[in-house]
């Protein structure tokens, strides 16, 4: 072979492995290639497509189903302005009860001012975590009044709720301790619980004989035990009984934790919770959480106790440690709501008022309200998910906006319309509501 020959071959062998990685590359741009070392039916779709994985496919059947029956999806309604007893949808003013401004506290002038002069004097943010850089005075204001509200040592404010829950269950416990937990639990604890990697037992909704026989049959093979419960249950409006709960943990020697994300400013004569409308002494909770993004219009979460609970998670719990710090002007406004809260107990009364009154109406239509107390979140229990889809979208066209609660939110034959009651719906507001339920429920 000449010369030339060779170097013609050679020039073609370039060019065809130039080509190949030139083909590569543009596989690999486009999600496409090969694998050198695994041959690509090896994996399957599953696990490397977004489109087969469960939980799309869920929301896929789901949307697939609701066109199929022709209902419209009650969800991501866009609302303008402020969340209060009335809202816009679109062009449709409505009368609101999704959302829990229970004491009508967003958008309350005071609360608006104090979060505009946060804004021009520390900006939207503190750019940092507070233990590095971001501590700012707003903070220790908001936790000072938490803490004294409450009659406890101290306080700690985080930028979520959800997060609150995560990061103190997460860092309190490990795998040779045990959370019991009421079955109707927010997901935020079971999380937190999943992640401390501790064990999990639930017990009946608000049962507590089925609690102390969990207490008593594996509190002898753990170290750390801790009792979580909801101050003010957001899907049934029900309330646990505090003082028994109090009496189990002292006798099985527990950690009792209770969530106050619905309850603060909606439970007692003042507004201040589950341990005033029981009357009960704040040291006897050892872990006091709420958020302040219901009543105190604000949002984040809060954590209130003892002194060397608080130190403990200040300096060490990652979801505090490793975030940055509440912005200025949410901290600002949740101060100022607190302030309202405290100072004017009458819009306390005003929402246990307008929800006994809309609890007594929607018994005497005969529908099912489950336990509530009637106090700010009364359900309307219809036992169908598409019934109750098929409700609030009548009720919306009637200009009542009432969000459905479905399975799996719920046990299918629990599906219902949670309304939520604010101390800015009026008496009228009320009685619309409920004739437009009549009439619904008569003309189907």
């Amino acid at each position: 072979m000449s010369r030339n020959s060779r170097s013609l071959t050679t020039q073609v062998k370039e060019k065809l492995i130039q080509k190949g990685l030139e083909k590569r590359m543009d596989q690999l741009a486009k999600g496409t290639a090969i694998p050198l070392s695994i041959h690509h039916h090896a994996i399957p779709d599953s696990y490397t497509r977004f489109d087969r994985q469960p939980g799309y496919q869920q929301v896929r059947l789901m949307q697939d189903g609701a066109q199929r029956l022709g209902v419209e999806s009650p969800f991501f309604h866009v609302h303008e302005g402020t969340a209060s007893a009335r809202s816009t949808i679109g062009t449709q003013q409505v009368i609101n009860y999704g959302s829990y401004n229970y004491l009508n506290l967003s958008g309350h002038p005071r609360v608006n001012a104090a979060a505009i002069a946060a804004i021009d004097r520390y900006g939207t943010s503190v750019s940092a975590s507070r233990i590095v850089a971001g501590e700012r005075p707003l903070h220790c204001e908001l936790e000072n009044l938490i803490a004294s509200t409450y009659g406890v040592d101290d306080a700690l404010v985080m930028v979520s709720g959800h997060a609150t829950n995560i990061s103190v269950i997460s860092h309190l416990l490990g795998p040779k301790d045990m959370v019991l937990h009421d079955e109707y639990a927010h997901n935020s604890i079971l999380l937190g619980i999943q992640l401390a990697g501790a064990q999990r037992l639930s017990f009946r909704h608000n049962d507590l004989e089925s609690l102390e026989q969990k207490l008593g049959r594996h509190r002898h093979q753990v170290e750390r035990l801790l009792i979580v419960v909801e101050g003010l249950y957001s899907m049934d409006g029900d309330v646990p009984d505090l003082p028994a709960l109090v009496a189990l943990k002292k006798q099985y020697g527990a950690w009792l934790m209770v969530d106050e994300a619905h309850s603060f400013g909606v439970l007692g004569r003042q507004g201040l919770g589950i341990r005033e409308h029981f009357h009960t002494d704040p040291h006897d909770v050892d872990i006091w959480m709420g958020t302040l993004s219901k009543t105190l219009a604000a949002c984040g979460g809060y954590v209130a106790g003892e002194q060397a609970l608080i130190e403990n998670l200040r300096y060490l719990a990652p979801g505090f440690l490793y975030s940055v710090g509440m912005s200025p002007p949410v901290a600002a406004a949740a101060t100022a709501a607190l302030q309202i809260l405290l100072s004017e107990p009458q819009r306390v009364s005003t929402l246990h008022a307008r929800g006994a009154y809309f609890l007594e109406h929607v018994r005497s239509l005969g529908l099912n309200p489950g336990y509530s107390a009637g106090l700010a979140i009364t359900p309307v229990i219809l036992g169908s998910s598409l019934e109750s889809v098929r409700l609030s979208a009548a009720l919306l066209k009637q200009g009542i906006h009432v969000q459905p609660i479905l399975y799996p939110a719920v046990p299918e034959k629990q599906a219902r319309l949670r309304f939520f009651l604010s101390s800015a719906h009026s008496v009228e507001d009320i009685d619309k509501t409920v004739a437009a339920l009549k009439k619904t429920l008569s003309h189907p």
